[in-house]
């Protein structure tokens, strides 16, 4: 998932103030001389010799914060006893907890929810294990994994520096789709030792969702785990991210009446998510894809030492074309990125086909300023909630797990991605259908119940699914 580190937000600080030396007027000028805009001033407490007040400042991220700290800590009569903000307030002891569905409020109670009561349930499920999913959390419960080695916009922090990460997925889960989840970093890089761990720990869940591990382990890893585990295992940063993007260029061809079987599309970013967006395109129709690296196109009369290159290119770039972005992307109905800011220009735009749709993903910095493409583009997106059109994952996995529990589903397939993806392009109607809305809004409350609908269907058709559901169920899409 995508942070943001540059945007505004509003900071406390509480400073204490010699009555006798500090004047406020040299604190306001001090905060507004470097770019901060005071909203609020109050006292928390005062004496004789010196007063506490809490100062509400609007800055622009993290390091205007401290910049802004340490001025003003430079000022006579000044002392900073701590600076918060609104963000750091609301992860203060976590952003989830547990709950419990019953409370324990007597002997008898206790005797039915642990000993000796919860023998017979536990003798019940050893007998038959499927009982787990009715009997256990394992019903409505996925994991979601992380080593912290490739968290968007930050790379590798490390485990516990991710957790706020996985923290806020969870509370994504709970909100959107009522999936309860639990957050987990493992402090390990190691491949086998992840799907290890992983592997011993599944017995509790119904889902693994996987977070943030770097490339090209991700994909050995999810591989390894989708064969060895009967639950479902997705790696959000791969797939997520494709079915929200083929969501918004299946909205994108709506408007320019193009069909996707006729489209050339060319891709920037070859890793984790490049790959699967690749695969998803083409699994929805998409004939002719060309990859593009620092190298130039990725062609069969290459032997790569990355093995997953190897084997882009024997699905990709049919013509195998040759040369860099500017020379393969011209006649491109479609450029995608997920690589890097800047490497996208407006001379690259106009030698695309008419009505050129863009979807430049990187973040914070896209591929190409959007107001640089806006002029010569049909259709833009990117990953940024700043603009519209944002390809954002939360518009899929709460969903996507949702259906794969609700029918129980081993895996979580091909087909089941494209449905989804599909789904969330219907939530927008052709009302609503426009060059700056072809995605809808994360808050939108159709896309769960959408997108669980078509995964639902989507496992029951290609055999994944292990719990039949009524028709009333179903939504029909």
């Amino acid at each position: 998932m995508s942070i943001g580190t540059g945007t505004s937000t509003h900071i406390i600080m509480r400073l204490q103030l010699d009555v006798e030396v500090f004047s406020f007027g040299e604190i306001a000028s001090c905060i507004s001389n470097a770019g901060g805009d005071i909203i609020g001033v109050d006292v928390i407490s005062s004496n004789k010799t010196h007063t506490v007040r809490d100062i509400t400042v609007n800055v622009h991220g993290l390091k205007h914060s401290k910049l802004l700290g340490d001025l003003i800590s430079k000022l006579k009569g000044v002392k900073v006893l701590q600076i918060s903000d609104r963000t750091f307030l609301m992860h203060l002891g976590g952003k989830i907890e547990t709950a419990l569905k019953t409370r324990i409020k007597n002997r008898e109670d206790l005797a039915r929810v642990y000993t000796p009561g919860v023998a017979n349930v536990c003798t019940a499920i050893a007998e038959e294990p499927e009982k787990a999913y009715s009997l256990t959390i394992k019903r409505n419960t996925i994991a979601v994994i992380s080593d912290g080695t490739a968290v968007l916009g930050l790379g590798n922090i490390g485990p516990a520096a991710a957790m706020p990460v996985m923290e806020g997925k969870s509370m994504l889960f709970k909100q959107l789709a009522n999936v309860d989840s639990f957050p987990i970093c493992l402090d390990t890089e190691d491949t086998e030792e992840i799907i290890r761990t992983i592997k011993t720990i599944a017995p509790a869940f119904g889902g693994i969702n996987l977070e943030d591990i770097s490339a090209p382990r991700c994909f050995e890893i999810e591989e390894r785990l989708k064969k060895e585990l009967d639950i479902p295992v997705f790696h959000d940063d791969q797939h997520g991210t494709a079915v929200v993007l083929l969501a918004g260029l299946l909205n994108a061809l709506r408007i320019t009446k193009k069909n996707i079987e006729d489209i050339k599309v060319v891709f920037t970013g070859i890793g984790a998510a490049g790959i699967a967006c690749t695969k998803i395109l083409l699994s929805a129709g998409v004939r002719n894809i060309i990859g593009v690296d620092r190298n130039g196109a990725i062609h069969r009369d290459v032997q790569y030492e990355n093995k997953y290159w190897n084997q882009y290119a024997e699905i990709t770039n049919p013509d195998n074309l040759k040369g860099s972005l500017s020379e393969v992307i011209a006649g491109a109905d479609v450029f995608i990125g997920v690589s890097a800011p800047g490497i996208l220009t407006v001379a690259d735009i106009k030698s695309m086909a008419k009505d050129p749709i863009v979807f430049a993903m990187a973040n914070p910095e896209p591929e190409i300023d959007p107001e640089l493409a806006e002029p010569y583009v049909r259709v833009l997106a990117t990953g940024r909630s700043d603009y519209p059109n944002q390809i954002n994952n939360v518009l899929c996995f709460p969903g996507i797990f949702r259906g794969a529990l609700d029918c129980r589903a081993s895996e979580i397939n091909e087909e089941m991605k494209v449905a989804a993806a599909k789904a969330i392009a219907s939530v927008v109607s052709d009302e609503e259908l426009s060059e700056s809305y072809v995605i809808p809004s994360v808050f939108n409350d159709r896309v769960v119940e959408k997108v669980r609908s078509a995964v639902v269907k989507a496992a029951h058709e290609t055999g994944v699914a292990r719990k039949e559901l009524r028709a009333a169920n179903l939504v029909n899409l």
